[in-house]
């Protein structure tokens, strides 16, 4: 029989199967049920950096300012501000973070007592805004890991690549200087050069990079005139971006990877895992066809196993990486051919 047992940062699960971050993972209900349907491990429901920063700007009188959006900053407009003393901009300041953090400190906290699979708290981030103390709050709760959400649109003209680019970073090296528990990045893919950029992350003493997050993209209501969320499910056919790059870094990083995006199936999870990967993230899916869909893929992967022979995921993980491949170069090809696309 198959063994689908494995490790990531160092944590023992039971599959490479984990319930990514989503607010199905909000509840200690729901993680309890995923828990029982296979999943491996479970990422929580991000705290975002800009959900702080707002219920901060609930208790500072945040004016009227207009300025140009790439021109503002939280500092900008703080800074502003008249206050008799500082200490009160500080006690501000420190009491809308804590009263954002204490909520999810509790949850941690109950959900650790409820299940038995790792779980890894998530914090998604759009800056160095201050996440060392988060990050060692959340450890203190007594989470197994700690997954950094980083996207970094370059949609500022005023800031250069490398500027963008510097902020994943500026996090990541903050964040370790204070816990001890493993940490993974999530990323997306605009890099002036991914792979580069990539390798350097995997070296910075993160223990696993996930590729890739799902961003919010803008979509329009043609009838209402009004800018709406546009894909916020991924589809099946999405999973084939992440497959490429999981095939490229594959064996090139300092650390493990996580594949993310797309996966909906047990034969994209298999895909990935050939590619490389050393677990895979599913949520949409989770969305689309509820949490029983973790134990078909579970045992799609195990009878794949067994029909192939393998007794354990480390058996195949990364036997198709580009590494590995008689033809790398098909990892590269970026146009279409006849002989490859089988399209006239």
């Amino acid at each position: 029989m198959a063994n689908l047992s494995t490790n990531y940062m160092g944590l023992k699960l039971k599959s490479p199967v984990i319930a990514g971050s989503s607010g199905l993972t909000n509840s200690i209900d729901n993680v309890r049920q995923l828990a029982s349907h296979g999943a491996g491990a479970v990422v929580l429901k991000s705290l975002f950096e800009e959900q702080i920063r707002f219920e901060t700007e609930k208790y500072l009188d945040s004016g009227n300012d207009k300025v140009k959006p790439w021109k503002t900053t939280f500092d900008d407009i703080v800074n502003k501000r008249s206050y008799d003393y500082g200490e009160a901009l500080d006690y501000i300041s420190n009491f809308a973070k804590e009263h954002t953090l204490s909520d999810y400190l509790r949850f941690i906290s109950d959900l650790k007592k409820s299940v038995d699979i790792p779980v890894i708290a998530s914090i998604n981030c759009v800056s160095a805004y201050d996440w060392s103390y988060f990050a060692r709050r959340i450890q203190e709760a007594g989470v197994d890991a700690l997954e950094l959400n980083v996207y970094v649109l370059p949609s500022n003209p005023l800031k250069s690549g490398e500027e963008n680019e510097k902020v994943y970073f500026d996090v990541v090296n903050e964040v370790k200087k204070h816990v001890s528990i493993p940490v993974s990045l999530k990323i997306g893919y605009y890099f002036s050069g991914l792979t580069s950029k990539v390798i350097e992350l995997s070296n910075t003493g993160i223990s696993s990079l996930v590729l890739f997050n799902r961003p919010f993209t803008p979509d329009f209501d043609i009838d209402k005139f009004e800018v709406t969320s546009g894909n916020i499910l991924s589809t099946p056919a999405e999973y084939s971006h992440t497959l490429r790059w999981v095939g490229i870094l594959a064996g090139r990083l300092g650390c493990e990877i996580a594949a993310s995006t797309g996966i909906h199936d047990a034969e994209a999870a298999i895909k990935q895992i050939l590619a490389g990967a050393q677990v895979v993230q599913v949520a949409s899916v989770l969305y689309k066809s509820g949490f029983s869909r973790i134990n078909e893929i579970v045992s799609g992967i195990s009878n794949w196993m067994n029909t192939h022979r393998f007794s354990t995921i480390k058996d195949f993980r990364g036997k198709m990486s580009q590494q590995k491949l008689d033809n790398p170069s098909i990892f590269e090809r970026v146009q279409f051919m006849k002989l490859y696309s089988k399209i006239e």
